[in-house]
């Protein structure tokens, strides 16, 4: 049995980040963590997924290196050899972390953790043996969520021919056809992998749009951009069953016009549960959302006294970077400082898709909705000069100004790099920053940033290269 300030329920972006700020607090912590340290994000999500995405990208560059006056004759892939690269990077990140912790003096309890009192913690090892630890001044929920499947296909995948974004992650071979259920991130960024490694992907979404969170502009150029690609889009399509034969696996499909389809694996990239199960949640009574969420205040506070909660786990959106923000502010509550809050209306949503998209604040409809008179300032990435010396053209830039006081109200991006560049405008957006002082910001020529320039000036109708 160890003694505490605080204990982690949980090692991934929100748990880590934490732990890492309360030791840097002067706090004594402990992270219970059953697997590699670094969580969903690093062993099975944003990293390896990342790291497949890059050899996409070096391969749909490849083949078009003719054009820039680089032969380099046939191209071929080998998706085993992407896959290794993928589990290797994400190996060394979580071996990074390790050294994180080693760091700080934070200590790794290896095993599945139940809190057993909200100031206490049991921790099971691999073959079972138990052991408990004290935490004196909270315990922080922190346990991430997991792939979930859906009723018409079954809730539990057989990992075979009908795979998780997990399994996909594993595969040593691409296949030759291929559905993925849900255009979400998730969905375009495989969509995309499995396109670049030869395999005939077909999207399926229920929605009326890709990206069905993102503004309908963005979602409409990635749908143009895809089909350009060979990559079908199903749109509205409703998955009635699934029949799993030899080898593939047939979806009936109703909507705009029933049929059925036929592949040779299917992905499930349709969203994700909680880790709540069995972590003493209800003997404790600490109560969940209407969506089974761990409910939290402003400070990351559950109804139960000491017991806190971060990540996915607290609720949407389900994103690393909102995690690893939730885990600063639990620190500076848990070490007895005022904190910063997170503010949940300006965190960055990034897609890694060819081409990226990214976007912060309100979408038009959005804009809308709210019956905010508006201003929209837009810049195609086909007139911006740095975009036209890398030969990457496609998208733009999309900004929503308040009509009166100039305020961005919101920011789209689709194009090379869109996920780098969104920053620029999370830190005006963070600032209160007019589209006035964002092109007061001299911006350097030439540049993709530019288009951010430009956008702005063309919601105050000045727009210079367009």
């Amino acid at each position: 049995m160890a003694s505490f300030d605080v204990i982690f329920l949980g090692g991934g972006p929100a748990g880590y980040v934490g732990a890492i700020r309360c030791a840097q607090l002067g706090l004594t912590v402990g992270v219970v963590e059953r697997e590699g340290l670094g969580g969903t994000c690093v062993l099975w999500g944003c990293i390896p997924a990342k790291a497949l995405l890059e050899s996409a990208a070096v391969a749909h560059r490849a083949r078009g290196a003719k054009a820039f006056g680089v032969n380099v004759g046939e191209i071929t892939t080998d998706y085993n050899v992407a896959m290794k690269r993928s589990r290797a990077v994400s190996t060394q990140n979580s071996k990074g972390v390790e050294f994180l912790f080693k760091k700080h003096k934070i200590t790794w309890l290896l095993g599945s953790g139940t809190l057993t009192s909200r100031k206490s913690v049991s921790v099971k090892d691999s073959k079972g043996a138990a052991t408990t630890h004290d935490a004196k001044k909270g315990i922080v929920i922190s346990t991430g969520s997991r792939v979930k499947g859906i009723p018409s296909i079954g809730l539990e995948l057989d990992k075979q021919n009908i795979l998780s974004s997990d399994d996909a992650l594993v595969l040593e071979k691409a296949p030759a056809t291929m559905a993925i259920v849900g255009c979400g991130a998730v969905g375009v960024e495989f969509g995309d992998v499995f396109n670049e490694f030869g395999t005939k992907v077909t999207m399926l979404e229920t929605m009326p749009t890709m990206l069905p969170v993102e503004d309908a502009d963005v979602a409409a150029e990635l749908a143009r951009s895809f089909k350009k690609r060979g990559i079908e889009v199903i749109l509205n399509a409703k998955i009635d069953s699934a029949k799993v034969g030899k080898g593939s696996v047939t979806l009936s499909l109703s909507g705009p016009e029933k049929k059925e389809l036929t592949f040779e694996k299917v992905l499930v990239a349709a969203g994700r549960a909680p880790n709540i199960d069995r972590i003493g949640l209800e003997a404790l009574g600490v109560k969940l959302t209407d969506r089974g969420f761990v409910k939290i205040d402003d400070q990351m506070r559950t109804n139960v006294e000491g017991v806190y909660a971060i990540g996915d786990v607290a609720g949407p959106p389900m994103l690393a970077h909102k995690g690893e923000r939730e885990g600063m502010v639990v620190a500076e509550v848990l070490a007895g400082k005022t904190g910063n809050h997170v503010n949940y209306g300006n965190i960055p949503s990034c897609t890694y898709c060819h081409p990226e998209v990214a976007s912060i604040g309100l979408t038009e409809q959005q804009v809308k909705d709210q019956k905010i008179e508006y201003k929209v300032g837009k810049f195609p990435f086909s007139a911006n000069g740095r975009a036209r010396t890398s030969g990457e053209t496609e998208g733009f830039v999309k900004i929503i100004r308040d009509a009166k006081y100039g305020e961005i109200l919101g920011a789209h991006i689709i194009g090379a790099h869109a996920t780098e560049i969104i920053h620029e405008l999370a830190v005006a957006r963070e600032n209160e920053f007019t589209v006035e002082e964002v092109d007061l910001a001299i911006h350097a020529h030439p540049t993709l940033s530019e288009a951010i320039a430009e956008a702005a000036l063309d919601s105050m109708g000045r727009v210079i290269h367009a």
